[in-house]
């Protein structure tokens, strides 16, 4: 996340909600590419002179919402798609290279693999 959310702490509106805010707007418009890493809560906290449970509460919400997806101790990721069918295939593709990551295939290798089931 290059562009970061500017919180205006005299605003009427909660700090977590104009967090929420920024992140579906950079989202739909394309600041925040789909697939992009979103930074730790922790690390955005500190950023934005947040508390911590302020962004979690933000992230959690963008989570329920569809806006985001968290991936363990990977991270926070803006959501692949709106599509759910689209969504679940970009999930399992991603999972298939994490597995051939941990077996020890080459990317081109399993890239290979994966173009010689679907052709």
């Amino acid at each position: 996340m290059t562009e970061r959310p500017l919180i205006d702490p005299g605003s009427s509106v909660p700090p977590f909600e104009q967090l929420k805010r920024w992140v579906v707007d950079a989202a739909t418009s394309g600041r925040l590419p789909h697939g992009a890493k979103l930074p730790t809560v922790r690390a955005l906290a500190d950023e934005l002179a947040l508390a911590a449970n302020t962004v979690a509460k933000a992230y959690r919400e963008l989570e329920a919402e569809g806006v985001i997806e968290t991936r363990g101790r990977a991270g926070s990721f803006v959501a692949w798609s709106a599509d759910g069918a689209e969504s679940e295939l970009e999930r399992l593709a991603a999972a298939y290279v994490a597995r051939a990551e941990a077996l020890g295939v080459p990317r081109d290798r399993a890239r290979a693999i994966l173009l010689s089931r679907v052709e």
